[in-house]
């Protein structure tokens, strides 16, 4: 016998800000008719907050249903139908509003403000103090350039920006690659927009970069610390040259478009 209840019928029975209530009327496996009682909630988006000693750090927050103060994770509701990356950018917005107003920002999705602030910290600690989104740039990378003695540094930060992933890169090449070089092998790579004109005042940005396909690099400079060192400035959209123009390019490759 599959153990699944089918639906019948539904009465409505309340509809709030936060929550509805419904009975549902089902059918059981064995033909039987009965009811289920239903708390509809819009879902929520939880931080998991996590030290150097690997302390899990929560809220304490006064809950009227139990009359007592409870700790918590931070987290925050999801509007109706809302996409939980969608509540982390309408928190952004929704703090820089409060805090023009002169209001005080409650903070939801992050464990901090967001708006006018950056947050030196994306996932919990993985490995001698840096996190696993640090990691993953290591890792991934390895993965991508087939080379599984790639060495990365770096630090991850939260910034106040809705879209686009900015990267400030120092690379060191085994052989030395001038400035001028690394401008003419960029401005001919695919998928690739040479944005370099700092006495114009021309560099990649976010708010160029988002919601397109390319990623643009600019600010390229010889390192003054390592002779075959170079400093660059890439941005890019992480929607779609960060996963979905990926996984398009890829399909293309493989079916020979």
């Amino acid at each position: 016998m599959e153990l699944k209840e089918t639906f019948v019928s539904r009465q409505e029975i309340f509809h709030g800000r936060i929550v509805d209530l419904r009975v549902d009327t089902v059918r059981l496996p064995n033909g039987h008719l009965t009811t289920r009682e239903v708390i509809d909630h819009p879902g929520g988006v939880a931080v998991v907050a996590i030290d150097e000693n690997d302390n899990v750090l929560t809220v304490k927050q006064y809950r009227y249903a139990f009359q007592t103060v409870l700790e918590e994770l931070p987290a925050g509701k999801l509007e109706r139908g809302e996409d939980p990356a969608a509540a982390a950018r309408r928190e952004l917005s929704e703090e820089t509003a409060a805090i023009a107003a002169g209001k005080a920002v409650k903070p939801s999705v992050f464990p901090y403000q967001i708006a006018y602030n950056v947050i030196p910290q994306i996932g919990s600690e993985a490995f001698m103090g840096y996190t696993s989104e640090e990691m993953k740039l290591q890792n991934e990378g390895r993965k991508i350039l087939h080379s599984p003695e790639l060495k990365v540094s770096c630090t991850c930060v939260r910034v106040p920006v809705f879209r686009s992933h900015s990267v400030s890169l120092l690379i060191r090449t085994k052989e030395k690659i001038s400035a001028a070089r690394a401008r003419e092998l960029i401005a001919a790579a695919a998928g690739c927009r040479l944005t370099d004109d700092i006495a114009n005042r021309v560099y990649p940005m976010p708010l160029d970069t988002s919601n397109q396909d390319l990623v643009y690099v600019g600010r390229i400079r010889d390192d003054l610390t390592d002779e075959r060192g170079l400093n660059l400035w890439c941005c890019g959209d992480q929607l779609r040259k960060g996963a979905a123009t990926n996984a398009v390019q890829i399909a293309e490759i493989v079916a020979g478009l």
